[in-house]
């Protein structure tokens, strides 16, 4: 792939899983919040979901991006994807089918769902 730099997003075939296409992202390291940190986690799902609507993808699943090893706080994580999801949905609204989150374990989806039921709650999504 020549490389992904933080915050873009790339395609490739799905080859032997059962998907038709990958998009990677390189998402970024937890630095304490401080280092565009959220900008850059935007940056990833925008990426992602642009190189999709590109390519005529009207389906996509997220995993909680830069949650795991680069131990971005999951809480902050899934706050900033569900917004960046929203926001580039109601730019681009007859752009996707279904875009979902498949999330690692029931703890994250828990975090995710509770996060998505406080925003609704403040009438933003």
């Amino acid at each position: 792939m020549h490389g992904c730099k933080v915050g873009q997003a790339k395609l490739t075939k799905g080859y032997k899983l059962p998907c038709r296409y990958v998009i990677h992202t390189v998402g970024p390291r937890w630095r304490g919040g401080g280092k565009n940190e959220a900008t850059l986690l935007t940056s990833c799902y925008r990426s992602a979901l642009m190189v999709a609507k590109e390519h005529g993808i009207r389906t996509i699943a997220f995993p909680s991006v830069s949650t795991g090893i680069y131990k971005y706080p999951v809480e902050l994580a899934a706050e900033t994807g569900i917004y960046a999801v929203n926001d580039f949905l109601l730019a681009y609204p007859d752009s996707f089918d279904l875009v979902k989150w498949v999330l690692y374990s029931d703890d994250i989806f828990n975090v995710y769902q509770n996060k998505a039921m406080a925003i609704l709650e403040k009438g933003v999504l």
